[in-house]
């Protein structure tokens, strides 16, 4: 595997701090400035509950509400960021627009608000998507997913009231579809030239130094423009013995 396809970098960690802190922000408004704001969530086959589908994620209802809710969507984004940085943009923004749809169109009555769609689209990809890789890294991924999160399965059945159930199976549909759309984009393991399908030892100059049997023949190029340091063959060290008579 390539270290460069899981490269952290700055963005890794401030993207997902800048997510948790814009909700804590409208969290703020919504409680010091203007209370009404939480009604502008998403509002089934309303069509003025469509705006819903951009707002809803921001909005919760009471401090528990958003606290359960911000320590998920800052590990798991920060997951999605460092294992998946080529489409964690496309995976948050049209999972909240794809889950936020879903909802509008499933659900049957209320006002749906909070960052728990967004966090199903993400555990949902984050597992399905390790599980299509079948990388270990992406696998070992998956499985602490569901160590951590996979009670909130239950979730997505409607078995407590005021809990938008609708919204957590949109947002599980939305990620297993995200990992079959991006299932080709995977890590995949780097291979050395031997291992390439059209790898011919002929064609190689280091192998062409080599006999059947594997004994090392030794040749002299014939324009001088090989050196033993571009066939990457250590040259057989010299030593010299010096012998120095005592004087009496």
């Amino acid at each position: 595997m390539s270290s460069q396809q899981f490269k952290y970098s700055t963005n890794t960690i401030l993207y997902p701090l800048l997510m948790v802190f814009s909700i804590w922000l409208v969290f703020w408004y919504q409680v010091r400035v203007d209370h009404g704001i939480k009604s502008f969530g998403i509002r089934p086959q309303k069509l003025e509950g469509l705006l819903g589908i951009f707002t809803s994620p921001f909005l919760h209802g009471d401090i528990n509400h958003i606290y359960n809710n911000s320590f998920p969507l800052f590990v798991l984004s920060l997951a999605l960021f460092y294992f998946y940085r080529k489409v964690a943009w496309k995976v948050i923004l049209y999972g909240v627009l794809l889950s936020g749809f879903l909802t509008w169109l499933i659900a049957s009555n209320g006002n749906h608000i909070g960052a728990s769609g967004l966090i199903y689209v993400l555990v949902s990809f984050i597992f399905f998507k390790g599980v299509f890789a079948k990388h270990y890294r992406l696998i070992a991924l998956s499985l602490m997913v569901i160590f951590l999160y996979g009670s909130m399965i239950w979730y997505v059945f409607p078995i407590k009231d005021g809990m938008s159930w609708e919204g957590h199976l949109g947002g599980l549909i939305t990620g297993l579809v995200f990992a079959l759309i991006f299932r080709k984009q995977v890590a995949k393991p780097e291979r050395y030239k031997w291992e390439q399908p059209d790898y011919n030892e002929d064609d190689d100059p280091f192998m062409r130094h080599f006999d059947e049997d594997g004994n090392f023949i030794e040749t002299v190029p014939e324009d001088n423009s090989e050196t033993e340091s571009e066939l990457n063959i250590n040259p057989t060290p010299k030593i010299k013995y010096i012998f120095k008579k005592e004087e009496d």
